[in-house]
This record gives C-alpha cells, structure tokens and sequence, in this order.
C-alpha cells in the first residue's frame, strides 16, 4: 500500500531523492529514426515543447511521425532530482514525468497541431496514470518554452474539455509547466520502439477527436 501511494502522489521537494550532479550514462547525439541530432539546442527559428502522454516509448513514436517535426528524444521533466535514472522516476521518488522532446519547424507545422495529437493520443484525465501504467511518472504534461505556447496550450485544452466531458470523463488533469529541469533517458530508451517494433505501446486515449477548423 505504501508503494501504491508514493507513486499516485507527486513527492514533496523535501522529501525527493537527491539524485547526481552529473548523470552516470552517455546519451546517443542523434536520433536514428529521423537522423537529426537529439540534444543539441534547437536550430534558430525553431521551436521546443516537452510532452508527457503517459510511457514516453509510444508518445516519441507518434511525434517522429507528425510533419515538421525536426527532432525527438525521450527524458524527465516536471520534478526535482538532478540527473535521475530511469529506475528512480519509476519509484515515484523524483517528481518527474516521463517525457518526450520535440523540437519543431514553425514554418512546415504549428503548435496546434501538435496539441491536437497530443489531446487526441491519450487520455489527459486520468491524473496519475495512463490506463494501466500506475504512477505519477505517466501524469499527462506540457512543458512549454514561450508565453505563445502556453497560451495555446491552455486555449486548447478549454476546447477539447467540453468535446471530452459528454463521453462521460471528467476534468482534464494535464499540467501545463514551464519546461525548467529537464534530462535525457538511457540511451536504451531513445527511439525505443524503432529498435524494438513490437515494444511495448500505452494506448489510453478518450477517442474523441479534436474540435475541427480552431
């Protein structure tokens, strides 16, 4: 029981883990799916946001895939200890999420559309969890980096609660953050499911799309 409540409850700073002023594994510089490097800043003109649908396998899997995407790469985000391991988030003792970097072209996407593949892939109310995945590192969150980012991020999410509340779900539970701390993912992790194809998949969604034409 002690277990099922560290991981359903975000940990106090206080009491988080202490973690490493350094991180003890190498990080791949490039992403093997689109052939782009994964950790390096941004190219000038584009644009970063960190998202959490739940397992960060399959939410880097749908956003490798969207037009316009530059670069992805899996990591932490949301929490306080520095340089943590995978096996750390998992024990709900870090306050970070699973999450995944994306690094965009304005000029070929929007964020909006990104936003829309991100309400429409999971499900953002179910707090500490997505479907079976227990815990408060698979919490839904955007992790934005302009002030046009947020606001979009929330614009959309008032839009998509109204399409969602009917279908019998209750309140969007998805944090809206500025991306602050942030670490990359073993490098097992990165693009993981182009390694593994039949890897594991968290398919927790509403099934309601979007609002059409916003």
């Amino acid at each position: 029981m002690s277990f099922f409540n560290r991981n359903t409850a975000l940990v106090e700073p206080e009491r988080a883990l202490p973690g490493r002023p350094e991180p003890t594994f190498a990080v791949p510089a490039d992403n093997i799916v689109l052939g782009t490097p994964q950790t390096a800043p941004a190219p000038e003109g584009f644009e970063e946001v960190w998202f959490g649908t739940g397992c960060f396998w399959g939410t880097e899997e749908i956003f490798w895939q969207q037009p316009g995407v530059y670069t992805t790469a899996v990591g932490y985000a949301g929490g306080y200890t520095p340089n943590p391991t995978y096996e750390e988030v998992c024990s709900g003792r870090t306050g970070q999420t699973e999450a995944v970097r994306v690094v965009y072209d304005p000029t070929k996407t929007t964020f909006t559309n990104l936003l829309k593949v991100f309400w429409e892939t999971h499900d953002p109310t179910q707090g500490m969890r997505q479907g079976n995945d227990l815990g408060s590192q698979y919490r839904s969150a955007i992790y934005y980096t302009t002030e046009a980012q947020k606001a979009e991020a929330e614009r959309t999410r008032d839009l998509y609660a109204p399409v969602i509340k009917p279908l019998g779900y209750g309140d969007i539970t998805t944090e809206i953050a500025p991306l602050n701390s942030h670490y990359y993912a073993e490098g097992y992790h990165q693009q993981y499911l182009a390694k593994n194809p039949n890897g594991y998949r968290c398919h927790s969604n509403t099934g309601a799309k979007f609002p059409a034409d916003v």
